[in-house]
């Protein structure tokens, strides 16, 4: 059964989550779509099962581990939030390739202009570089002037392939901006 939000295949601007941007942030996760959960909840990585919020506070971007609902709170960490695909929710097999929409994440990334852009997982990587199976970790090349990062997807149905590393390696990223910016000032 196909997964898919109430303005699936409709040409709407109504995201079913809302963006989480802002000018200038460090960080800017981007996933394929909102799980059932995440829908149902209008939050990110909403799925108890999902390991987002438990990694954000494990690598150290957040002070503590925020309950999805509290998402809009990322920005005061210079972090923010969108999905490829912005009107259907379900697992990746049940979207609709039409819907994946990475013109305008190259559009939002040009906007905003954040540091770095973190793909929760390998596929919406790959969707949104062209490229067939990214590496986990930093990217050679930018993407819209924004440093790349390749992560693997906190899904609980992606476990098995899960490692720290990557988030790890996006989390330096940004405590070695923050730790310039607190020079600075």
């Amino acid at each position: 059964m196909k997964s898919k939000g109430p303005s699936a295949g409709a040409t709407t601007t109504k995201h079913l989550v809302p963006d989480l941007l802002a000018p200038g942030l460090d960080l800017v996760f981007c996933g394929t779509a909102p799980s059932p959960a995440s829908y149902a909840a209008r939050a990110y990585y909403a799925n108890p099962g999902n390991a987002f919020w438990a990694t954000l506070h494990a690598v150290g971007l957040t002070p503590e581990r925020l309950p999805p609902q509290r998402y809009p709170e990322l920005l005061a960490w210079g972090i923010g939030l969108t999905d490829l695909n912005k009107t259907e929710y379900g697992s990746d097999h049940e979207l609709s390739p039409q819907a994946m929409d990475a013109k305008s994440l190259h559009a939002k990334l040009r906007k905003f202009r954040p540091a770095a852009v973190a793909f929760t997982s390998k596929h919406a990587a790959s969707l949104a570089l062209g490229i067939k199976a990214p590496a986990y970790g930093r990217q050679a090349e930018p993407l819209e002037g924004a440093a790349v990062f390749v992560l693997a997807s906190p899904s609980g149905r992606a476990r098995s392939f899960w490692t720290l590393e990557p988030w790890r390696e996006a989390a330096a990223f940004v405590m070695e901006r923050r730790l310039q910016r607190e020079r600075r000032a």
